[in-house]
């Protein structure tokens, strides 16, 4: 890899070189390095770009990455990975997309997830994107995630976008079966004239099963942002989905929770709140001696982390 790749490659996954154990690194719609182990497969779709990530029922204690590095101006990179977690695992999986472009043309990342989680499984998933480089064209990233958890499971997802993407339309649907929780960390910053939208859909079909979304954005400049949140409850279950956005400048944020019970025994709440930072809370910064940009910049930094 070059420095830019590996630039991105730390910015999306943490990583400073190949990392031990299961990995696939993509760049440049192509597999450039893979490796599995013992108890993660990682397998190549024979009918579509992809990879099929099998891990075995209770495996514990291990991590696999996938990354997705774009640095050629004028790309369009479309994947599709499909993750099985076996009964019982305790995994992490780290992906995330980084684009570089230095060019006129646009380049664009399309990645569609889909996990199959088995019964009492965990899986924590990390999901970064980032975008760099000072050429005219834009860096779009539209990931699709589709989720489904089997009884007893537990998935917990932290999704971040913080800088460099233009356009980004961010889809995730999940199904939950008896006993089965879902929690989602979202951070999203977006400037300039960015857009993002953002849409959940969480199905809360078996008994007992739980649901907790949060999204957490900063809409700088003259950029635009779009939260969608439903949760439909099918059965005895708990949802709850919270947005809250910090609005800057001449940005616009829209949110859009939306709520569905087809049970009685259905317990589903939604919160939403959009603000400008608070005039007390600048005061207090800068008479610590930060400038107004400073405290500002100090807390955004704490509201996204």
């Amino acid at each position: 890899m070059d420095g830019i790749q590996k630039e991105l490659l730390e910015q999306v996954a943490g990583l400073h070189e190949i990392p031990r154990g299961a990995y696939n690194i993509r760049a440049n719609g192509k597999g450039i390095a893979r490796s599995t182990t013992a108890n993660i497969d990682i397998i190549p779709k024979e009918d579509k770009p992809g990879i099929d990530i099998r891990i075995k029922a209770n495996t514990k204690n291990e991590a696999v990455h996938i990354p997705v590095l774009l640095t050629e101006s004028g790309i369009n990179d479309a994947v599709y990975n499909d993750f099985f977690i076996g009964e019982n695992a305790d995994v992490t999986i780290i992906a995330g997309c980084g684009i570089h472009n230095g060019g006129d043309a646009k380049s664009q990342h399309d990645g569609v997830h889909r996990f199959f989680v088995g019964k009492n499984a965990k899986v924590r998933y990390v999901e970064k994107h980032y975008g760099s480089g000072d050429g005219k064209g834009g860096r779009i990233m539209n990931p699709t995630t589709i989720v489904n958890v089997d009884e007893g499971g537990y998935v917990e997802m932290e999704l971040a976008q913080i800088k460099g993407i233009d356009s980004t339309d961010r889809n995730t649907e999940s199904t939950l079966q008896k006993g089965a929780t879902l929690i989602v960390k979202e951070k999203l910053m977006t400037h300039g004239t960015q857009y993002a939208k953002t849409n959940f859909l969480v199905n809360l079909d078996g008994e007992d099963s739980s649901a907790n979304v949060v999204s957490r954005s900063v809409a700088k400049e003259q950029s635009k942002q779009l939260f969608i949140s439903k949760i439909v409850g099918n059965n005895k279950c708990a949802g709850h989905t919270e947005c809250d956005a910090i609005i800057m400048d001449d940005a616009s944020v829209s949110a859009v929770p939306e709520l569905t019970a087809n049970c009685v025994d259905a317990s589903l709440i939604h919160e939403a709140a959009i603000g400008k930072i608070a005039g007390e809370q600048l005061m207090k910064l800068m008479t610590l001696g930060l400038t107004e940009s400073e405290a500002e910049s100090k807390i955004v930094e704490g509201f996204l982390k």
